[in-house]
């Protein structure tokens, strides 16, 4: 039943280019193909296809014929008259039939606002349909369009909704059609190599109109693989599909709503009808799998809501992202620009390096009073290194791999494996752990061409990368500190932030006893910090990395908008690979077999190699970042900030106008004053009008304006306008010299959030 999840899994976080007729993208790179762009002008063709594909006859010729042998088990099964008992959220029990009740009854039962208002079902942990019989005793949630995962099922069922309209006007071929962060898609091939245009999308919103109108039920129904194969036989997509993730004598689910009848794990809304809003958003061009090498196809994008309020909001909501849009923000205030000549790296200009540099001072200035040690580790290595890490084997496909010598090399997607180097570097006590090492290096990563996206996607990047090494007992301590780490910079640009345990993954690296052993040290951290106020954490089970359990942290910005940036991962694997080793010292407390049952999983020769020195332990690796790639970060708060920066971080902090020629030389002694302590202070000496001045430096975001005069020459003092303080947009009271000084160098130092001296 998991199968066709895990093939919608894998595609529908491959990233595309907006836009009509855009290049299709996929995992491999910068195959150029002609733009194929997107009519927007009028459409004479009819609205549907008539007469209707073939296809669809066949299908509900299947699907009817197997639905009815479904409903007479079914029906037996429900005779059988059987109680069960289900456990609602308060812990009241309700009596209901085995095949019979359902969870839209139970609420129903309750009340009728909740029947109306809930989306999907929850049973014993498992989304469940709400017209799906239950059948056996269980725990019933019923979730709304609020909670994230009848999100997801609301525009899953969107988008068989869009799917349906598709098949009605094209008479194309569907692949798949997955909910995503802002509504959901449909990916489809059109005959003969067509593509969508934008005139076409109104007429798919007609189309889906109709079919919300007829309030068409979803309806579920299991199929064997061949029933599968013989249903879909015209679709060679989902036959890719049906023979690659579904195992010969297993089964999974198709849904049918209208004409639709799609390959699809579900579950859905109980009807169309419940849809209120809906509207197509864009469409642009991919590749079947993602892979360049298969089949260009359209992919077309929508959103929906319960209410038509929300599609207002939601409306409203992409207008105001759009404003923020960091891309946008970056041209006018001259932050960064890219160049086709290096795709996806960012070219910094002086505004975008001030905010650089001021970030990478603040991590500097904590790194220093948490006892790390700064490193400068090599770019390149060679390709033996990421062997040894296992980088190589699960990761070359995102390297630049280079021949030099006759050898090969790679330039570094990260700093852990150059770390683990200098690590073994000279011999280690327990005395010198924790060994807290930053790096602030250059890092390359081979993105997909259509995957690069201003900021917040690129190939080049530097992070705050650091790595701890340290024992066993030392992690819970460890883990600890930075919490306080997050909340120290997290605090100073207004974040929130969740975070999330994730647990040993089905395949994973080492002894299941190590693992306990650190996912508790790990809760124990975790629930140190609910206790001190700092919130609940929340479980996400089975979610770790390979080689360790990890903690996933999400800020929220001003649009409310979570983003991931900090990891907090341990990883026992890689001083395995590469032997790490300290002497642990007699009476220390340390044991040697602390973490070193993970190396069994290895090959006999390979263990030998690595083995333990006689009194010797394995340290334990802590991966972490708090911004994660600067790159990133400054799209993220160029956009939470929308442009107007806090004074520590702005590259804009002063503009001084002077009211006359006669006062240009105070106005540049102010501008020295100011830049002697480091600040970025300029002056208008143009010559527009005072309002003009004064107006060009608001839309610049400077923080502060300084208007002087005659009189503010002759008391050394300036006339302050505040960029987030209306009051002071007139003439007000002169303050001296000497006092802004004093005041703004206090409010760079604090690094305050509010603009105020």
């Amino acid at each position: 039943m998991d199968a066709v999840k895990e093939a919608v899994d894998g595609l529908k976080n491959v990233a595309l280019s907006d836009g009509p007729g855009s290049k299709p993208q996929g995992q491999r790179k910068d195959k150029k193909e002609k733009k194929k762009g997107a009519d927007a002008g009028n459409d004479s063709r009819p609205l549907e296809l008539e007469p209707s594909p073939g296809y669809i006859d066949h299908r509900i010729q299947i699907f009817e014929k197997l639905k009815a042998q479904y409903d007479e088990i079914v029906a037996r099964k429900s005779s059988e008259d059987l109680d069960i008992n289900i456990i609602l959220d308060n812990n009241r029990v309700e009596i209901g039939k085995a095949w019979v009740t359902t969870p839209a009854f139970i609420a129903r039962s309750i009340s009728k606002s909740l029947s109306e208002r809930i989306v999907i079902a929850q049973v014993d942990g498992e989304l469940w349909d709400l017209e799906r019989p239950l059948e056996r005793d269980c725990r019933l949630e019923l979730l709304d369009f609020e909670h994230p995962e009848g999100k997801k099922v609301f525009w899953h069922s969107s988008a068989h909704v869009l799917g349906e309209a598709a098949e009605r006007r094209f008479g194309c071929h569907l692949c798949i059609g997955p909910p995503v962060q802002d509504g959901f898609y449909y990916e489809m091939a059109l005959p003969d190599g067509g593509v969508v245009q934008q005139s076409d999308w109104k007429p798919l919103e007609n189309i889906a109109s109709k079919a919300i109108k007829e309030k068409q039920p979803f309806e579920r129904l299991v199929l064997s693989k061949p029933d599968l194969l013989e249903m879909f036989i015209g679709n060679k997509y989902k036959q890719h599909i049906i023979k690659d993730k579904i195992p010969d004598g297993t089964s999974t689910t198709v849904y049918r709503c209208g004409p639709l009848i799609d390959l699809c794990r579900g579950p859905h809304v109980p009807n169309t009808g419940r849809i209120k809003a809906f509207q197509i958003m864009k469409n642009s061009a991919s590749y079947f799998l993602g892979d360049s090498a298969n089949d260009s196809l359209q992919r077309i994008y929508g959103v929906s809501f319960p209410d038509k309020k929300q599609m207002d909001e939601h409306k409203k909501y992409l207008e105001e992202a759009a404003r923020r849009d960091h891309r946008k923000i970056g041209t006018e205030q001259e932050l960064f620009f890219f160049d086709e000549k290096s795709p996806g790296s960012a070219f910094f200009l002086p505004n975008g390096t001030i905010i650089f540099n001021a970030l990478q001072h603040l991590l500097r200035s904590e790194y220093w009073k948490r006892d790390y040690q700064e490193v400068a580790t090599p770019n390149m290595y060679n390709t033996d290194l990421w062997k040894t890490s296992g980088h190589w084997q699960h990761y070359k496909d995102d390297m630049f791999a280079i021949r030099v010598d006759k050898e090969e090399f790679a330039l570094k997607p990260m700093n852990c494996p150059g770390h683990c180097i200098m690590f073994d570097h000279k011999e280690r006590s327990y005395k010198d752990l924790p060994w807290r090492v930053a790096d602030f290096g250059v890092l390359h990563r081979n993105e997909a061409s259509g995957a690069l996206s201003g900021l917040t996607r690129v190939r080049r990047f530097q992070q705050d990368d650091t790595h701890i090494f340290c024992t066993q007992e030392q992690i819970t301590q460890e883990i600890e500190g930075l919490f306080d780490f997050l909340r120290r910079v997290y605090g100073l640009f207004g974040f929130p932030f969740k975070l999330k345990l994730s647990t040993r993954p089905e395949k994973f690296l080492g002894e299941i006893e190590t693992w306990n052993i650190a996912e508790g040290k790990l809760r124990t951290a975790l629930n140190s910090f609910t206790a001190a106020g700092g919130g609940e954490w929340e479980l996400n089970e089975g979610d770790g990395a390979f080689y360790g359990p990890k903690i996933d942290i999400t800020i929220s910005d001003a649009l409310k908008r979570d983003f991931q940036c900090a990891t907090i991962q341990l990883d026992f694997q890689l001083p395995q690979n590469f032997n790490l080793q300290y002497v642990t010292g007699e009476g220390s407390g340390q044991h040697v077999a602390d973490g070193e049952e993970e190396a069994n999983t290895e090959p006999k020769a390979e263990s030998e190699r690595n083995k333990l020195k006689p009194g010797n332990a394995r340290p334990v690796m802590i991966h972490r970042a708090i911004i994660g790639s600067f790159e990133r970060f400054i799209g993220i708060l160029t956009e939470h900030f929308a442009g107007k920066w806090p004074f520590w971080l702005s590259p804009r902090q002063v503009l001084i106008i002077p009211v006359t020629v006669a006062v240009n030389d105070y106005a540049e002694e102010v501008r020295r004053i100011f830049r002697e302590e480091e600040m970025h202070a300029h002056v208008d000496l143009s010559g527009n009008t005072m309002q003009k001045k004064i107006r060009t430096g608001q839309l610049q975001q400077y923080n502060f304006i300084f208007v002087v005069g005659v009189q503010e020459k002759e008391s050394r003092t300036v006339n302050i306008r505040n960029r987030d303080d209306q009051a002071t947009q007139a003439k007000g009271d002169l303050i001296p010299l000497k006092d802004v000084l004093e005041k703004l160098v206090s409010l760079r130092k604090e690094r305050r959030l509010v603009n105020s001296i």
